[in-house]
């Protein structure tokens, strides 16, 4: 009898360990959500904003004059007074990311790398199209329908060079590889 509850121990621990090492990394959908950002900052979409973020998500943001905004709503407000202002300059936004880091747990995952923001400013301001960096941290946190949703959005600033010498991890989302700014002026 003991030898037969051995034996269904090990097997419940076998077949325990297979079913969490079978669970896969799940790059494709962590990445996807870089490229419904790009989307909703190019096309200056509330919509995909909203439907990125977890209800009681946290932003950090890069400016020392803010703090930090916690709550999807007020990240919300701050992303449409954002877009407002870009849609009231006749402007429009190129934005990449290159992911350098990505720790995962079973519910959650963190991401780390470089954006790239370029602004194209309406065409009668007469003004150049300028770029900007940063580095970020962003926390991917499953909801209660197993979406991957953003928990914690962080970033900083930093010279662009880093987003640009940036090299391409295995599985990680990459982006479109921006070339230099000054580079495709020659």
């Amino acid at each position: 009898m003991w030898l037969s509850s051995l034996l269904l121990a090990v097997s419940f621990c076998i077949t325990s360990l297979s079913v969490s090492a079978a669970e896969p990394i799940p790059h494709k959908t962590l990445n996807a959500n870089f490229a419904k950002l790009t989307h909703a900052f190019e096309q200056l979409d509330l919509t995909t904003m909203e439907n990125l973020y977890t209800d009681d998500a946290v932003y950090i943001s890069e400016t020392q004059e803010r703090g930090i905004i916690s709550g999807k709503e007020n990240i919300l407000n701050l992303y449409s007074r954002f877009f407002n202002k870009i849609k009231h300059k006749n402007a429009t936004l190129e934005v990449d990311f290159r992911i350098l880091v990505r720790y995962t747990e079973p519910n959650s995952a963190t991401d780390i790398g470089y954006y790239l923001v370029r602004f194209h400013p309406g065409k009668e301001s007469g003004e150049p199209i300028s770029e900007f960096a940063g580095k970020f941290v962003t926390v991917f946190t499953k909801d209660s329908k197993q979406q991957w949703k953003i928990s914690v959005d962080s970033n900083t600033h930093a010279a662009p060079h880093f987003y640009y010498d940036a090299k391409p991890v295995p599985n990680l989302y990459y982006g479109r590889q921006f070339i230099a700014a000054s580079a495709t002026k020659e």
